[in-house]
This record gives C-alpha cells, structure tokens and sequence, in this order.
C-alpha cells in the first residue's frame, strides 16, 4: 500500500505527504534512546517508506549524538535525486564528549548545530530546521527564533519550525517573525496539545506535525505487558510512566479497542492511531517511526486511512470507557468530562 494523502505544510508551500518517517530510533543507544539498532535496517526502513510514497524524513541532531543524522544521510545519498525527500532536523539540544546532555540556544551554538547538521546529513541546506525545545535558563527566544530566521535568508535553511513550545512561546516567535511549523506530542494517548497549540497553529496558519501518534509503540496493535517488562534500561521507555502500572493496563486496553476500527478497514491497528491523530483539525502530518521495513508497514496505511465520524466516536467512547491519557477524546468531540 502507498501513501496517497498530500497536505500543505502551513504557508511554506511544500507538499507533504500526511505520514513522514521519524528516525529517533535510527539513533540507537543514548540519553532517551531506544537501545541497539541496526544500522542497516533503518537504512530499508527508509527505503520502504520513500517507496511506498512518504516524502519526507524528521531527525534531530541530538538522536544517538548525531548518528541518526549520519543514518538518513547515508539512506539519501543512495536513493536516485529526484527521488530524495525533503529532510527536516532540530537543533537545541546538544552533548559533551562524556554523553552528558543539555540545552543551548545561544545563536553561535545553533549555528554551529546547523553547520554540523549539514556535515552529517550531506546536504547544503535542509528544507525545516527546528528548535527541539525550550530553554527556559538560555537565552530569550526571540533572540534564537532571530536566529534561525537569519539561517533561512542565508540559505541553510529552507523553513524554519519549533517543537515542544507552548502557546506563550509561540506568541512571542511570531512577534518576531512567522513560525512555519510547530512539532508537538499528539497521541490518543498524549491528547493534550488539541486543546491550545494545535488550534494556535491553525489560527496563525503554521503547519503541524505532530509525534509519537503510537505514543511510542504503546498502540502499535503488537505492545503487550510482557513486551513492557522486557524493555531493557538503554531504552528510554522502560523509565516512563504510561509503561507502568496503573497506566500499562489502560493503554493496552485502549490499544484492543482499536481492533475492531483496523478490521473494518483492513488495516493494522497501528494505522488507525494515527490515522486518529491526522484527522484533528489543524494537523497537517504525523512523523512515525520504524527499525525495519515490516514496522513501517504497519502503520504506512495510515496515509491513505480517512476515519468515519461513527469510527471517530468509538474512539472517543474507548478514550473514556479505559481512561486512558488525558486530553480532549477527538476532533469536534470535546471532552465534556463524563
């Protein structure tokens, strides 16, 4: 199945395809890392998804410490030019020679984050540069967000986008010049950024692509508590509370109520998570991840998969009937609170 659901990326004037391909993983170990990954298989993880339509690859320099840049640069270089999609990174977060991280938006810091992004990547310029996240200790950031702006009128960057800020921090951005895109958290899981920068987004005319939409393989239709109990320490997930008792046993929940939505439509559970997270209003993509080529045909459905309303609010009884999360339960379905 190939991908056939292009959106507008905000006013940036790129096409893009509703899912994208999330290369965290392809960092491997590290400081919020996913434990070992073959580099081999992300580079077909990859390949898959370009070949079934996706048109575009989120990383960051801070995953595996810069390898996840070096792995999509590798998996681009092989792919024909015409056929190459569109590379969004971050910056912010950087690391010293013991692995120790930290957060720097100073302006010589993101430049030379930018610089070496460009190094690993391969590439002359990137088509979205990112802050990864605030730093409420750094500088202001109308002082950063200047910044980027400057690295897009130099030609580093094509777009220039935040993750992980909040309606006050995308305010005093915009005071400053236009945010093309926003990266929050959306999940039916992690519902939370719905309710106020979604919907900021949508009012300035900023794209949206939101991450994690299988809240981290927890509603990939596979996740089990066995699976849970098993997730060695270099893996960020086994330290986090929605992998944990109390909150486990609702969120696999939740991930069975999906079934009956995947067999409906003939697609695997995962596709119908985040199927759910592209049908809010405001969105305009999800980055996925994969470690191999059979993960991203788990959820590649996804980018053709329109939910009804009737499946919309089956999902939002399920939200409630598990107590799963929090956040409003769905698109035009407020959460009311019963």
């Amino acid at each position: 199945m190939s991908v056939n659901e292009f959106r507008e990326l905000g006013r940036t004037g790129l096409r893009i395809s509703s899912v994208g391909f999330g290369s965290w993983v392809t960092g491997g170990p590290g400081l919020m890392g996913w434990g070992t990954q073959s580099d081999e298989d992300s580079i077909a993880a990859i390949h898959r998804a370009v070949a079934g339509g996706v048109n575009w690859i989120d990383t960051a320099a801070v995953y595996g410490f810069g390898h996840s840049e070096e792995v999509v640069g590798r998996a681009v270089a092989t792919l024909p030019p015409a056929e190459r999609p569109l590379l969004f990174t971050k910056c912010g977060l950087v690391w010293d020679e013991n692995g120790v991280e930290s957060n720097n938006l100073t302006p010589e810091s993101i430049r030379r984050e930018c610089d070496a992004s460009l190094r690993r990547l391969g590439v002359d310029h990137v088509d979205l540069y990112q802050i990864h996240a605030p730093d409420p200790a750094g500088p202001p950031i109308e002082e950063s967000w200047g910044t980027v702006l400057e690295l897009v009128k130099e030609g580093k960057v094509r777009h220039a986008g935040v993750s992980n800020f909040d309606v006050d921090l995308l305010d005093r951005c915009a005071a400053v010049g236009p945010v093309a895109t926003l990266q929050p958290p959306l999940s039916l899981i992690h519902r939370d950024a719905a309710a106020d920068v979604i919907p900021w987004c949508a009012e300035h005319g900023t794209g949206v692509i939101v991450y994690s939409p299988m809240a981290a393989g927890l509603l990939s239709g596979t996740f089990t508590e066995d699976r849970a109990a098993a997730l060695p320490s270099d893996d960020w997930r086994s330290r986090e509370a929605e992998f944990q008792e109390p909150a486990l046993s609702r969120n696999l929940a939740l991930q069975e109520a999906l079934r009956p939505v995947a067999e409906r439509h003939g697609v695997p559970v995962g596709a119908v998570a985040v199927a759910w997270t592209t049908a809010w209003p405001g969105v305009t993509a999800a980055i996925v991840g994969a470690r191999t080529p059979e993960q991203v045909d788990g959820w590649l459905p996804a980018g053709s998969l329109s939910l009804t309303p009737e499946d919309l609010a089956e999902l939002a009884a399920a939200l409630r009937g598990t107590g799963a999360g929090s956040g409003p339960v769905g698109p035009a379905l407020p959460d009311t609170g019963a």
